[in-house]
């Protein structure tokens, strides 16, 4: 347990803030699940993340010693776009889980990365070392993954306050009349089916997409996604939502049309641009369409 007392220049400020300053090797978002968790006292008292201090407060926090890794690493061949000492881009292929679960240790992103890489942040615990953020296993395109704790807060941080930028290339059903526009819709967990997500006001979180049209075809149009929110199937259930589900999507699409792909929805990160945690400069990585996707947009040409 470690222990912190609160001093008059931080009298009036927030639980999660204060810490933020004691502990900066740590992200705001595993501290705020520390206090989630309830792993955070404030004059022995369990308290809220936005309970507001007085100067001598006394705050002790709990924080979990990290375990050693059980995900075995695994000669799975890697696209690298780029690396350095503090980072790697990689071009996940379709079909490829990120990170394992409960049940699914093995073949995973995580397992690939962990055979090429000796060390990896820890900060999202044993299963998910280095893992900023995620895309869905259907879903090819660009992650970062951080290889060590700064550098995992830093990018953390760009997520949080949208300084990292996330662009995806989707095709989806139906031709869409308007050049671009904004969805604006909360999602959370479908009540009526655990495995999916839906846009709701209940127990969800904000969530915000801006779409761009790119080209338009007989029954389909290829646009442009950038993700402001980072929501679990966020483009696919926003697009879907507004009646033009992604093209090929097994859980969002339409069961009434023959799909042009069966091997998932046809969604790529393309493109990523975060600014470095060491040398603080912007940097941009973008691929090209996969084959697959690539000779589907040709066919409908």
């Amino acid at each position: 347990m470690q222990t912190y007392k609160v001093s008059e220049n931080q009298a009036n400020l927030r639980l999660d803030k204060i810490l933020v300053s004691f502990l900066p090797e740590m992200s705001r978002t595993y501290i705020s699940k520390l206090i989630e968790d309830g792993k955070c006292l404030v004059n022995d008292k369990i308290a809220k993340a936005s309970l507001k201090l007085k100067a001598g407060d006394i705050i002790s926090i709990d924080i979990p010693e990290t375990k050693p890794l059980e995900v075995n690493a695994e000669d799975i061949p890697l696209d690298i776009i780029y690396e350095d000492k503090d980072i790697l881009i990689i071009n996940k292929p379709q079909g490829l889980v990120v990170h394992p679960s409960n049940g699914h240790w093995e073949h995973t992103l995580v397992n690939a990365i962990l055979h090429h890489c000796n060390d990896l942040s820890g900060i999202n615990g044993i299963m998910r070392p280095g893992i900023v953020h995620r895309i869905d296993k259907d879903t090819s395109g660009l992650i970062c993954v951080a290889k060590n704790d700064a550098s995992h807060k830093f990018l953390a941080e760009q997520l949080k306050d949208h300084t990292m930028a996330r662009d995806y290339i989707a095709l989806v059903r139906g031709v869409i009349k308007e050049n671009s526009g904004t969805i604006d819709m909360p999602i959370g967990r479908d009540k009526n089916n655990r495995q999916k997500m839906a846009v709701t006001k209940t127990n969800s979180k904000p969530a915000i997409t801006h779409f761009r049209v790119l080209r338009r075809f007989s029954n389909n149009t290829l646009i442009e996604c950038q993700l402001v929110t980072g929501r679990t199937h966020q483009i696919r259930v926003h697009m879907a939502h507004i009646g033009y589900p992604v093209e090929g999507d097994p859980l969002y699409g339409s069961r009434t049309y023959d799909k042009l792909y069966k091997g998932g929805q046809l969604l790529t990160a393309y493109k990523l641009r975060l600014i470095h945690p060491a040398s603080k400069k912007e940097m941009e990585f973008s691929i090209d369409l996969p084959s697959y996707f690539q000779e589907i947009i040709d066919n409908l040409e």
